[in-house]
């Protein structure tokens, strides 16, 4: 049965994610780093680049937010609720860099957050081992995405870099955090289903 409480709380961080300054106890990454000059259209290019890794953010705090939610074993959901502490942080350092290029976040976050809280509490009723399983492919993924993206960042945008990087390692931990905790390993169909999910994300937030 779902703890109103914790519903209740889930809510106020999906506000506060959607609408509020995202903080972080950790440095931003390439903080220290000096702002290379680039073009107007790499500047536009690594910003949409990082507004897509913002939206990814909120993404998986809505789906961390929703797994924990319904998640049966408290080991599981400390384990998803730690997972979602990191994600607030990539989402301050994400939005710090948008904010840096003269970028924007996505216009469509409150939509992909409402999609991702759902899919997140639907895996959580599965049980946790599918529950995990989900938070492990979906770093995966995400991995994937992020070593993508730091090909695809202008040369000498080293601080949007360093943030990538940074926030890769993060995911790998969490990867790894699921399978020692039991994750299930998901159907070939169901990792097939998230990465086309992931590509429409990623492309219509490139521009929106």
């Amino acid at each position: 049965m779902i703890d109103i409480d914790r519903l209740i709380v889930s809510f106020d961080r999906g506000l506060r994610t959607l609408f509020g300054p995202a903080a972080s106890a950790r440095p931003t990454p390439g903080g220290d780093l000096p702002e290379r000059e680039m073009d107007d259209a790499q500047r536009r290019h690594a910003a949409a680049l990082m507004r897509v890794n913002h939206t990814g953010e909120v993404c998986a705090q809505a789906l961390y937010q929703g797994q924990a939610l319904t998640a049966r074993s408290p080991t599981a959901r400390a384990a998803l609720e730690r997972a979602a502490q990191e994600e607030t942080e990539h989402l301050a350092w994400t939005g710090s860099r948008i904010d840096a290029l003269g970028g924007r976040k996505s216009v469509l976050n409150p939509l992909w957050y409402a999609g991702s809280f759902a899919m997140g509490a639907a895996s959580g009723l599965l049980g946790d081992r599918w529950n995990l399983g989900f938070l492990a492919e979906t770093e995966r993924q995400v991995v994937e995405h992020l070593d993508e993206h730091a090909r695809k960042l202008p040369p000498d945008d080293h601080k949007s870099r360093a943030v990538i990087e940074e926030m890769r390692r993060d995911e790998e931990r969490h990867a790894t955090t699921a399978y020692q905790h039991g994750a299930a390993e998901l159907p070939l169909p169901v990792r097939g289903l998230m990465r086309i999910a992931s590509k429409v994300m990623t492309r219509t937030t490139y521009w929106l």
